[in-house]
């Protein structure tokens, strides 16, 4: 799908990926779960685009509804494949977390885990090689995109800003379609490892100047991040 000039989403409100188009190719952040492939190449299609113009993906963490055909594009095309160093070993597959599951509604829950199984979500290759990203680092892909920490989800969770397409990509910073109750708009996202992290992580995206929010699963948000900013501290004062 086709959000604005130069940035298309790949799969949907439940899992979603971005391409960032620039002149020396395309620029991939994340890579949703395996089955999404097929997306992928859709996607490339309608572009007039191919899997051989993506210069890299980033991932906006190491989850496994992330990485998803992450190692395939890497291990069959040699597309490198970036994520911050805290998550690099959730990447690789030799650490997870357990975060507490919280609310749930049972329709929501069910529709996001049967998604899940049936795009291969168990079949998920870990990262057998990665190179690791730090706060600040500006990356030689299409778009330039910068790396901005914004810890609480995961250690390694990062925001990735392309003034290009005035878009900044956050992952599971935040979701505006809660996975596990459907609730809709702005809000924590679930699975979160340090929930206090995560709400300075929301405040910070105050300063980051860009009109599209893309996080890695609900609607994308075209509304700025001032305004983004602000009801997410609305929903964080009363989680």
């Amino acid at each position: 799908m086709e959000l604005a000039p130069g940035l298309h989403r790949v799969g949907n409100d439940l899992v979603a990926a971005y391409l960032v188009e620039g002149d020396n190719g395309l620029t991939l952040i994340d890579a949703g779960i395996a089955g999404q492939y097929a997306d992928l190449q859709r996607e490339l299609t309608t572009m007039g685009r191919s899997v051989t113009d993506v210069r890299g993906v980033i991932l906006t963490h190491g989850d496994t509804d992330h990485i998803g055909y992450a190692e395939r594009l890497r291990s069959k095309f040699g597309i490198p494949v970036y994520v911050h160093e805290a998550d690099a070993a959730r990447a690789r597959g030799e650490e997870s977390t357990h975060p507490a599951w919280g609310s749930m509604h049972l329709g929501a829950t069910t529709q996001f885990l049967w998604y899940t199984l049936r795009k291969g979500g168990m079949r998920t290759k870990f990262l057998t090689e990665v190179v690791t990203v730090h706060d600040g680092d500006v990356l030689d892909l299409p778009g330039n995109p910068r790396i901005v920490s914004l810890p609480g989800h995961s250690a390694g969770s990062i925001a990735i800003v392309v003034p290009s397409v005035d878009a900044v990509f956050v992952g599971d910073a935040f979701t505006t379609r809660h996975v596990l109750t459907g609730a809709k708009g702005p809000q924590p996202a679930p699975f979160t490892d340090d929930t206090d992290a995560a709400a300075l992580s929301h405040a910070k995206l105050a300063s980051i100047d860009a009109t599209w929010v893309l996080p890695g699963h609900g609607t994308p948000w075209n509304k700025g991040t001032r305004q983004l900013a602000t009801e997410l501290a609305r929903t964080d004062a009363t989680a």
